[in-house]
């Protein structure tokens, strides 16, 4: 018989929370929407829900998996495909299974992307804001045609296939590399070079991989200097993967002539936040936003009716599926 299951969600924003209740209908789970962060100060409030549910910046590291066996937690819910905020060994070591959505709309990352090089190339940013101002130059909105350009895809997961499928159709030569071929990346026109090969010869890099221990700072500044000069750099993947003094350092040498940013290293407490107020208290975001040639926007990449409806529907469904003790398909560790 079905007793409904307790979670504890915590960060959680207002359109996650229509998209939860609108999925939950089907499940009749009993949830708890915290505002709050997922910390070492905030843990306490998961004391007797056997399930939590936490977000990419949420953090789940030994201390707090320890202190969430303690109050009675069993089970980690991920909202999120990725899940490098958490210490699986910790989580293993204390009875708790993570699971995760592994994909919620490949889509939604995919065509963010897009949206970032189109603006970052086109200006469209600029071009509004003045002719808001009724200010119709042009001088400095021009562009580059992106048809028949080289677009180089580091990470060919779901996402990375997609966005190879997007820019062949805008008839760009798609270099990829990752540690394994997808053939659905290979369907969709891309070849697969060598990782050296790609920052020779790329006029756009986009970076699609999870981070782990491999992948952190895998664009640093030997990788950057090699690079064509000029190069645009896109990041919606994990702000980990791009060493960010380095990065500043090529834009200064104008080695990196477009830079769009969706994460950011140092981004738990300052994304998905209004930090407009206090002020930004983070000088590496305050001086990469000086530059006029860098687009970040607040991790939204995912942001889409079709990614939330889908991201509750499969965490609840994780959740229910654990509840009866079914085997979890999105375990994760």
């Amino acid at each position: 018989e079905h007793r409904p299951m307790k979670i504890a969600l915590f960060n959680v924003k207002p359109y996650e929370r229509s998209a939860f209740d609108a999925a939950n209908s089907r499940y009749g789970h009993q949830l708890e929407y915290l505002d709050a962060r997922l910390t070492m100060s905030t843990v306490a409030l998961a004391t007797g829900f056997p399930a939590i549910c936490a977000f990419v910046n949420d953090s789940v590291n030994r201390e707090v998996i320890v202190a969430l066996a303690a109050g009675g937690t069993k089970l980690i819910a991920l909202r999120s495909a990725g899940f490098n905020n958490v210490d699986l060994v910790a989580a293993k070591d204390n009875g708790l299974t993570v699971c995760r959505v592994p994909a919620y709309s490949p889509y939604a990352v995919a065509e963010h992307t897009l949206a970032l090089i189109l603006t970052l190339n086109r200006k469209t940013h600029k071009a509004y804001n003045r002719v808001r101002e009724g200010n119709f130059a042009l001088d400095g909105l021009t562009g580059f045609d992106l048809h028949g350009k080289t677009v180089g895809v580091i990470g060919t997961g779901t996402i990375g296939a997609v966005v190879c499928g997007i820019f062949r159709g805008f008839a760009c030569k798609v270099l990829a590399y990752d540690v394994k071929e997808n053939p659905d990346a290979l369907t969709a026109g891309a070849t697969y070079v060598p990782k050296e090969e790609l920052l020779k010869q790329s006029d756009i890099i986009t970076l699609h991989c999870p981070l782990n221990a491999q992948t952190q700072h895998i664009i640093n500044a030997a990788a950057l200097a090699k690079m064509k000069p000029g190069v645009m750099l896109i990041n919606t993947g994990r702000g980990g993967l791009i060493d960010t003094l380095a990065v500043i350092h090529a834009l200064k040498s104008k080695q990196v002539a477009y830079l769009g940013l969706d994460v950011y290293e140092e981004e738990g407490g300052v994304f998905f936040e209004d930090q407009s107020v206090k002020g930004l208290q983070d000088d590496v975001l305050a001086r990469l936003l000086t530059f006029p040639n860098v687009l970040v926007t607040g991790h939204q990449a995912f942001l889409t009716n079709e990614a939330l409806a889908n991201i509750a529907d499969t965490t609840l469904a994780n959740v229910a599926r654990f509840e009866h003790g079914e085997p979890c398909a999105n375990r994760v560790g």
